[in-house]
């Protein structure tokens, strides 16, 4: 969009988003079941038409020099001079330490049953995590299975959340978890410390995330209870000239929000740019 406005834009990207290791993003009309890679791709081919700069690196920091610059210097050793700095980092969740998540992480361990519920539809699900949220999770996901089973490493759960959690026919293990059975990252079992198992399909885990990047808040960017970016409705900051869209700033963390997020903050900062431009 800010292309589209004749600005000049350059993007800086490592090319590490968090759902790299998905094979497709889904809940994003016209683009379901791509990957991400795709997606990235035909993303970049179209900026090009507008002119729009890329850069395959990272910021490392971001500095104010006056009133309406900030100054860049990038993971390449050069520096850049911008007018407006929009974040679009996102997140990095924090994968359960046991042996196999890694390797199972994005084929059959997932963090979020919008994104990939329908494709573990009627099948054996797992939820990991601590109790409260994890809890939380393996009700929502009865939308999608009948056979959940929680397992909390250890976490006590309160006698509500497990009566709850009876009612709605969803086991309940406590014992910690030693390793994932898999082959070449499709779920078999969850091996637990005693020795003891059980064959599920998929796990959904609940384990908490952190910014990809902390360039926000080196700016001063304000925080949200929860830890992300606080933004306005234009995605705006407390910070002059700086915008933060996507996975960052919001709770709803899905693809099409963070590029409609980013829609609202381009058109937001090219207004700005008129409104000094225009006597």
């Amino acid at each position: 969009m800010l292309g589209r406005c004749r600005r000049r834009i350059l993007l800086c990207d490592l090319g590490e988003p968090r759902n790299r290791r998905a094979a497709a993003l889904h809940g994003y009309l016209t683009r379901d079941g791509i990957a991400p890679a795709a997606f990235n791709a035909c993303g970049r081919s179209e900026l090009a038409r507008y002119g729009v700069k890329t850069r395959a690196c990272g910021v490392t920091d971001a500095r104010p020099v006056d009133a309406d610059r900030y100054r860049l210097s990038l993971g390449d050793g050069s520096e850049e001079d911008a007018r407006f700095l929009l974040i679009a980092t996102g997140v990095v969740d924090d994968l359960p330490a046991a042996t196999g998540f890694e390797e199972c992480y994005g084929r059959s361990v997932f963090h979020c049953p919008y994104c990939d519920g329908w494709e573990w539809r009627d099948r054996r699900l797992a939820v990991f995590g601590r109790a409260a949220e994890a809890s939380r999770l393996a009700l929502g996901l009865k939308t999608w299975s009948a056979d959940i089973v929680l397992c909390t490493a250890g976490d006590r759960i309160s006698r509500g959340a497990r009566a709850r959690l009876s009612r709605n026919e969803i086991a309940v293990q406590t014992r910690r978890i030693d390793r994932l059975e898999h082959e070449d990252g499709a779920l078999k079992a969850i091996v637990f410390e005693s020795g003891s198992s059980i064959e599920r399909d998929a796990i959904f885990f609940s384990t908490g995330q952190h910014p990809q990047s902390d360039l926000a808040v080196k700016l001063g960017c304000a925080l949200t209870s929860r830890g992300t970016i606080n933004t306005g409705t234009r995605c705006d900051t407390n910070v002059p000239r700086v915008y933060v869209a996507g996975d960052a700033s919001r709770d709803a963390q899905f693809v099409v929000v963070a590029a409609a997020e980013g829609v609202k903050a381009a058109v937001a900062i090219n207004k700005a740019l008129q409104a000094e431009e225009l006597r």
